[in-house]
């Protein structure tokens, strides 16, 4: 029996879900699902430029589980891109260690602390943001790991 998968640190939510090539209808494409923690591999990896070692020390996971990790991401990136595929990103065991929202009125996006008690948007103060990490089924979800976090 193998054992649990243990939780994997993500910086925060994504911005946006699912991406597609322009010009097609979502019904008329194959999907091709990506989990946040490969979301973060190829984040922490291909955007910000960590090594393998320092990737797998910021999600808190052994530096093979990041080279499987981020091996199985850039199949799924080059499967959407050369076989033009919906990416869609999905769940898995993760924790954030902050928040995004997102106005409702003018699209800006607040990234927070989740002890935060932002209520407004910093740009035109409007009331109406959507929590980005919520619609992960997360948000506040443990915060005693975002306290007791190693660093």
């Amino acid at each position: 029996m193998p054992r649990p998968q243990k939780k994997r640190n993500v910086h925060r939510p994504p911005a946006f879900s699912s991406f597609k090539p322009t010009g097609v209808r979502s019904r008329h494409l194959d999907t091709v699902s990506m989990a946040l923690d490969e979301l973060e591999a190829i984040r922490l990896a291909d955007f910000e430029g960590l090594d393998h070692a320092e990737s797998a020390r910021e999600m808190e996971i052994s530096r093979s589980t990041f080279s499987r990790l981020i091996e199985k991401a850039r199949q799924k990136v080059a499967r959407f891109l050369i076989e033009g595929k919906l990416l869609q990103i999905e769940g898995g065991e993760v924790h954030f260690q902050r928040n995004l929202l997102r106005c409702g009125d003018c699209g800006h996006l607040v990234n927070i602390a989740f002890d935060s008690e932002t209520t407004r948007c910093p740009d035109c103060g409007s009331t109406n943001l959507a929590d980005l990490a919520d619609r992960f089924g997360h948000g506040r979800c443990c915060t005693r790991h975002h306290r007791n976090r190693r660093r």
